[in-house]
């Protein structure tokens, strides 16, 4: 099944369940997938929508730290739940371990030895692991071992 059509089937049996947390929180994803159809005049695939959602859960981060910084507890939740909500259509996040070794990987084929090499690196990685990790955590890793 596709990632759009879990969401809808979801959205269908969170309001047949009155889960209107879960339902709000899917219904904005879903405004969110015909914006961008509206804006760019395309039909989504599922790479399209899972990148949407990796900028939703990746906003609600941004406004968890925001929200940390003025002590407001309780928006952090909603975002929390929300994020809870989209993190099942993602596919599996790495582990540390994976990413590090797939960031060798990268490096050993690319033949980087420096920081003046990251570009390349976080180009390569960013198209191999687009998905399943997101672009802080490939950043820090390749620093990491290239320092």
């Amino acid at each position: 099944m596709r990632v759009r059509e879990a969401i809808n089937q979801d959205i269908k049996n969170a309001m047949k369940a009155k889960e209107t947390k879960k339902r709000d929180a899917l219904r904005l994803l879903t405004s969110a997938f015909k914006q961008v159809e509206v804006d760019e005049r395309k039909e989504l695939s599922d790479d399209d929508v899972i990148k949407i959602i990796q900028k939703q859960v990746k906003s609600r981060n941004d406004s968890i730290i925001q929200y940390k910084k003025a002590g407001r507890d309780d928006l952090v939740q909603i975002e929390l739940d929300e994020i809870a909500f989209y993190m099942p259509y993602l596919p599996a996040q790495l582990s540390d371990d994976e990413l590090s070794s797939a960031i060798k990987e990268i490096i050993s084929k690319i033949g980087a030895t420096s920081m003046k090499d990251i570009g390349k690196i976080m180009g390569m990685a960013s198209k191999e692991l687009a998905g399943k990790v997101d672009g802080k955590r490939i950043n820090g890793c390749v620093k990491s071992l290239l320092s």
